[in-house]
């Protein structure tokens, strides 16, 4: 869905009524304009990783390289496409911070809609 937001002739408007976490927050960063309201939650945190099988060492080792080159440029992806307010957007994922709609919009990230 990111692909095509970006690279098709369309404007895509975001709305976020109630919560929008992890990879929806890419998606929810490429539209413009963001809308929020004061119910909006975001929840931005490090990207974590689990496996349910036997991972042998070197694996593991491959594996978190490729996590955390992952981890950064997916991080980076994000901030480029919010184009603003970086460091406040890297102190939220690295706490792994609950974010109010209005919060976000103080930041700059999005436009706050009253519903009532």
């Amino acid at each position: 869905m990111l692909a095509f937001v970006r690279h098709r002739p369309v404007r895509a408007r975001a709305v976020v009524l109630g919560d929008c976490s992890s990879s929806a927050i890419m998606l929810f960063a490429a539209c413009k304009p963001r809308l929020v309201t004061r119910y909006s939650t975001f929840l931005f945190h490090r990207m974590r990783w689990e496996s349910d099988e036997d991972v042998n060492p070197s694996e593991a080792l491959n594996w978190a390289k490729h996590f955390a080159r992952l981890e950064h440029d997916l991080d980076e992806l994000i901030f480029r496409l919010f184009g603003t307010a970086e460091e406040q957007l890297r102190a939220w994922t690295r706490e792994g911070a609950f974010v109010t709609g209005e919060e976000l919009a103080a930041a700059g990230l999005a436009q706050l809609m009253e519903i009532g």
